[in-house]
């Protein structure tokens, strides 16, 4: 199927999953760490104080999404949905009128369960269960939202940070989640139930069996992909959380380094598509091998980068990495393990990458705070990648060979 005629055809789908990818996008850490200076000043923190709150309270969230993300295999994405951009506006509402470290701590939460997992993880079960052969492609379109959301935000809202406080910024972004739940909903009226797709459509997993969390959790390949699996969210997340700190510490002006964001943005959505298309191709068991690549290199040259052009270099590599990171694990579970019980198995990836997303800046506001400045931490961060990615690579080098025939060639088993 041409590329045009997919889109052509799956569009009300597609433009679904794209609008719960960017409206992830006000739970999501390169959006909250827009206001980490104002929020450190108003409440009175240091950056481990900042980061320790941050870390807690996306942990918690974490936990949540175990029992949460589950509710995928039961019922409708639009019904969901709904509950869903109502506990994500509220949150936005609760961060206007926050106060004191607790309520900071608990708005933080509602803004990651909503944001970045809920949300987030409707648009990747929902791509990832509805398309078989062409479930790299539905998921680099799908992931455009994340991508639009990184490329716009950060720029519109720190300029607009300049005309209004940071509070009455939380209010515009419930606004924007409330437009786009009306949307959303129109956009699903033709959804299958998660019973229905799991039955037309499932997708076995390795030796031909659909597999549950519970055997998952008991084989070998999660445990061996899982360090890998925390990498971009923990070191990811950290990045962004500490942009202002990164900046004052290189001596660049907040506004040049965030204006650097569509250049990276460009960058992984390009490779998105490129990590789709190969996903339809080859399956993701190769993709997997070369993960690690980008996020390694990607630190280190921004570690040793003293200048905007070298910071430009180092976000273009790690967009390459965001871009194939998109796609990549979220198929490879699909492919892996199949697709009837994906919902709850997302649900825990999710869970892992959320809690990846707390552990980074936590650990990296703590040594901050002992004197080892953020930059000086990226050569580290490079190793931890190439560590992680030879374990992900033995297992899903083994782990191929025990995939039904056809899906050695083609991620698709009906």
């Amino acid at each position: 199927m041409g590329f045009l005629r997919f889109l052509r055809e799956n569009a009300l789908f597609l433009s679904a999953g794209v609008l719960l990818s960017f409206t992830s996008s006000f739970g999501q850490t390169f959006f909250i760490s827009i206001f980490a200076g104002e929020i450190m000043r108003d409440f009175g923190l240091s950056h481990g104080q900042w980061g320790l709150t941050y870390t807690i309270a996306t942990t918690v969230s974490a936990l949540t999404m175990v029992w949460a993300g589950v509710l995928t295999d039961r019922f409708r994405i639009r019904y969901l949905m709904i509950a869903v951009t109502t506990l994500l506006a509220l949150a936005c509402v609760a961060m206007w009128g926050a106060r004191g470290a607790m309520g900071l701590g608990i708005v933080i939460y509602l803004l990651r369960l909503a944001g970045q997992g809920m949300m987030s993880h409707l648009a990747i079960v929902a791509m990832a269960r509805w398309f078989n052969a062409t479930r790299g492609k539905a998921l680099s379109v799908s992931s455009m939202g994340f991508a639009l959301g990184q490329a716009i935000l950060p720029v519109l809202f720190v300029a607009l940070l300049a005309w209004t406080s940071w509070r009455n910024l939380w209010l515009v972004s419930a606004v924007l989640v409330l437009l786009a739940a009306p949307v959303i909903f129109r956009l699903l009226r033709a959804e299958r139930t998660p019973q229905a797709v799991a039955e037309s459509s499932a997708a076995l997993g390795m030796e031909g069996h659909h597999w549950t969390r519970g055997g998952m959790l008991k084989h070998w390949l999660f445990w061996m992909v899982c360090p890998l699996m925390l990498g971009p969210p923990a070191f990811g997340t950290a990045l962004f959380f500490h942009q202002v700190h990164m900046t004052e510490v290189k001596g660049w002006a907040l506004a040049d380094f965030v204006s650097l964001m569509p250049l990276f943005t460009l960058v992984s959505v390009v490779c998105t598509f490129i990590s789709g298309a190969l996903i339809d191709r080859f399956g993701t068991g190769r993709l997997m091998m070369a993960l690690w690549v980008p996020f390694a290199v990607a630190f280190f040259v921004l570690g040793q980068s003293g200048t905007l052009w070298g910071a430009a270099l180092a976000m273009s590599i790690l967009g390459v990495g965001i871009g194939a990171q998109a796609t990549v694990p979220s198929a490879f579970w699909a492919e892996y393990y199949g697709t009837r019980h994906l919902g709850a198995i997302k649900a825990l990836v999710m869970a892992i990458m959320v809690f990846g997303s707390a552990i980074g800046p936590g650990v990296t506001a703590a040594l901050i705070d002992h004197g080892i400045v953020f930059p000086d931490q990226m050569i580290a961060i490079a190793v931890y990648f190439a560590i992680a990615g030879a374990l992900a690579a033995t297992g899903a080098a083994r782990a191929t060979r025990l995939l039904p025939s056809a899906a050695k060639v083609d991620v698709v088993r009906a």
